[in-house]
């Protein structure tokens, strides 16, 4: 069994002591916190899931205080394991010679939805291009916004939603505005998970524009499981460990936009290139990436770490092993 949330009252957090000292497995989201002391001091497996450290810049001058600290913390248990949230995770841990040889793919599973794949496909508008997020600096919407421009400019057929909302809708409207995209790019708002969710169904194509510090981005998977042909920014968490570059989607190179828009009009031009990416993101998501292959696989690689202090049972997704993986591993394809 594994602990789950309680209240913070007196009884709830009384309770959820008394669990976590009865359990056999502890699975943390964060660090390690005072509570979980006890299970690792007594041998327990103890699985922290974390995003990654290092978002923005390294910050080379605190690596001597950050290394003792560290190795105080994480390097005296053999019973301690990591769940990599990101896939830069385990890079920034190895930093400081942390998790090595114990690390393993993790994430976040959002709703899966099951579809017949030819209906999911028929249903699709191939000239659509969905955004969705919100307007922050960090997940770069004004990308998609220079991408219509481009694509107007070269006289492409398309049609661009932006759904969401936030402090960057002020400058997203000046900037469709000031191009003449207002026929071509409609800001649609802020929606429920449910609506974005209809509109990916009906999409052809999905942008993924985040920076660094985009820790995982579950559009990811959502656009995914709706059968969109991602294109997709090499530096967010989630892309390394759900795209295969050209399989199931396109990956390109953080901060270069000539290989952004390359990829998009690849795909908005070739319409079966669209629809053969789309099948296979469908397919990751639906056999692969998701909550009930992830939980039962959970429970596999908790068993064996009991068992063994190691686990190779899985070859990808979650619960495989994870490896070291810097920021510029992508060169651009």
């Amino acid at each position: 069994d594994f602990v789950v949330p309680f209240s913070d009252t007196a009884a709830g957090m009384a309770e959820r002591l008394s669990l976590i000292a009865e359990a056999d497995v502890i699975l943390s989201g964060g660090d390690i916190r005072d509570h979980i002391q006890p299970s690792l001091d007594a041998g327990k497996v103890v699985l922290l899931s974390n995003e990654r450290i290092y978002r923005t810049k390294y910050e080379w001058y605190k690596w001597p205080v950050r290394y003792i600290r560290f190795s105080r913390k994480y390097k005296p248990y053999r019973n301690l394991f990591l769940l990599c949230s990101s896939a830069y995770t385990l890079h920034d841990y190895s930093l400081y010679g942390c998790f090595k040889g114990k690390a393993y793919k993790w994430g976040y599973f959002p709703e899966l939805r099951k579809y017949s794949v030819d209906s999911l496909m028929s249903c699709k508008n191939p000239k659509k291009i969905l955004w969705a997020s919100r307007f922050l600096p960090l997940k770069h919407p004004e990308y998609a916004v220079e991408l219509a421009r481009r694509l107007r400019l070269e006289g492409l057929d398309f049609d661009m939603d932006i759904i969401g909302n936030g402090e960057m809708e002020d400058e997203l409207k000046s900037l469709i505005s000031g191009y003449g995209l207002d026929s071509c790019v409609h800001m649609l708002g802020r929606m429920s998970p449910e609506d974005v969710r209809d509109n990916m169904e009906k999409a052809g194509i999905f942008l993924f524009t985040s920076n660094f510090i985009e820790g995982w981005g579950a559009v990811c998977n959502e656009s995914m499981n709706s059968g969109c042909a991602l294109v997709a920014s090499h530096a967010a968490g989630s892309v390394p460990f759900l795209v295969e570059n050209g399989k199931n989607g396109l990956i390109y190179k953080y901060g270069d936009f000539e290989d952004f828009y390359g990829k998009v009009k690849s795909v908005l031009t070739d319409t079966e290139l669209q629809r053969r990416l789309g099948a296979a993101a469908y397919e990751t998501i639906s056999s692969e990436w998701n909550a009930e292959v992830a939980a039962e696989r959970l429970v596999k690689l908790a068993r064996c770490l009991q068992e063994t202090g190691d686990c190779d049972f899985f070859e990808s997704g979650p619960c495989s092993k994870a490896y070291i993986l810097k920021n510029n591993w992508f060169k651009g394809q």
